[in-house]
């Protein structure tokens, strides 16, 4: 009975510490979006440049995703958390210098501490929670939804309101950062009492090779660019249809908040279906729907209705493409490999949004153009969201043309 205790006590704070993470995993990134006009004019730099400091955390996330795993299988996963929570931390800090070298210096950091850690999560579920990847990842999800949504909210009220400056407004997160370090601690001690348990490492079959591998892959990349390029630049497109930059900010918290129920339900939904192939298409509905409301304008009812409706969709976006990492993997070790994939080459298409979509803005000077682009991304993902809602593990579809080939030649 103590030893079950135990069990339990082990499973709760690692379940706390899980969420303490994902309290840190968006507020560094969705923050910048309605400071970026801020920024753009003190330091003097185009969109397309400002665009950056939403992109050079994708890129960094990508490069380093694929090494994920075998940085956990030297340090252990635990350890790999607490290391990316801390390079999380100085990135932060380094941002918010308001020099120019370490603003971009920082954001890469940043890039870096978040890859850390996101690609390990859905592993980590997979591993310790097997038979409840839907939940958990839900409760992450969500978690990992609420500090995105109060970061743009925050962002120009505590810069001009409290009078902080943009500089501060971005640096004050890293107080979550020192907090969620406290709540992970523990489990760097359980990880020293571990005798039979592995670490993290990538399966010997590789999963590059797999159809379904890269149908989720693109469906992560593809809902990221869209999620990260409207997060960036949501506040500037209301502002240019004449809303207060502070009130278009609170509207990015709006769309968070409006993607929570999403971010629980969708994952818990899917674990539960025989395919998800229904998901994928009511999330590619909602997306749409949302862009196409903000593209015609006709009057604030509309756009706002848009933004709920974009804010449900990209929620459960990004739950259901961290949830099918889980799904479509077999055990926790292909679970990481799949994550380190998704996530390197999903990352790096999503690296190109933010960016993209400041040049579309500079080259056109309209919005019209960025969203008609937005819209095919999302016709593209919704698509690759459908296949990868197949019933059927990542190297399974290979295992199965080996079987084939192999009676074929017999």
């Amino acid at each position: 009975m103590r030893n079950s205790a135990k069990f339990d006590t082990k499973n709760l704070l690692l379940m706390a510490g899980i969420v303490f993470v994902a309290f840190n995993l968006r507020p560094a990134i969705t923050s910048v979006g309605p400071l970026i006009g801020a920024i753009r004019d003190e330091i003097g730099i185009s969109n397309g440049a400002a665009g950056l400091l939403t992109t050079l955390p994708l890129v960094a996330f990508a490069l380093l995703s694929p090494f994920v795993p075998r940085i956990a299988q030297k340090l252990g996963s635990e350890w790999s958390i607490l290391v990316g929570l801390t390079i999380l931390g100085a990135g932060i800090a380094a941002r918010s210098s308001g020099m120019l070298s370490p603003l971009y210096i920082g954001t890469v950091l940043i890039g870096l501490g978040v890859g850390l850690c996101n690609v390990l999560l859905p592993g980590m579920v997979k591993e310790k929670f097997p038979q409840k990847v839907g939940l958990l990842t839900g409760i992450y999800t969500f978690s990992m939804g609420i500090c995105a949504g109060f970061a743009p909210g925050f962002s120009v009220p505590l810069a001009e309101e409290m009078g902080l400056g943009w500089r501060l407004s971005l640096g004050v997160w890293v107080i979550l950062i020192f907090i969620a370090i406290f709540v992970w601690l523990p489990q760097i001690r359980f990880r020293r009492e571990k005798t039979k348990e592995p670490n993290i490492s990538a399966p010997k079959t590789s999963i590059w090779s797999s159809p379904i591998a890269w149908q989720v892959t693109v469906f992560m990349g593809l809902q990221s660019m869209v999620y990260f390029s409207i997060t960036t630049w949501l506040p500037e497109i209301l502002h240019s249809q004449g809303r207060e930059i502070a009130a278009a900010g609170w509207m990015v918290t709006v769309l968070q908040f409006s993607g929570l129920p999403a971010n629980f339900i969708i994952p818990v939904l899917a674990d539960r279906l025989p395919n998800q192939k229904g998901i994928a298409l009511g999330i590619g509905i909602f997306t749409f729907a949302g862009i196409m409301g903000l593209l015609i304008n006709f009057n604030a009812i509309i756009s706002n209705t848009s933004i709920v409706l974009l804010g449900i969709g990209l929620g459960a976006a990004i739950s259901h493409s961290l949830t099918l990492i889980g799904l479509r993997a077999e055990n926790a070790k292909q679970a990481a490999s799949l994550s380190g994939m998704a996530q390197s080459v999903g990352y790096l298409l999503a690296a190109a949004g933010p960016i993209l979509i400041g040049s579309l803005y500079d080259l056109f000077h309209s919005w019209t153009i960025p969203s008609i682009f937005l819209l095919a991304i999302t016709a593209i993902f919704t698509i690759s969201g459908i296949g990868a809602g197949r019933d059927q593990f990542v190297l399974q579809d290979k295992h199965n043309r080996q079987k084939k080939t192999a009676s074929t030649i017999a």
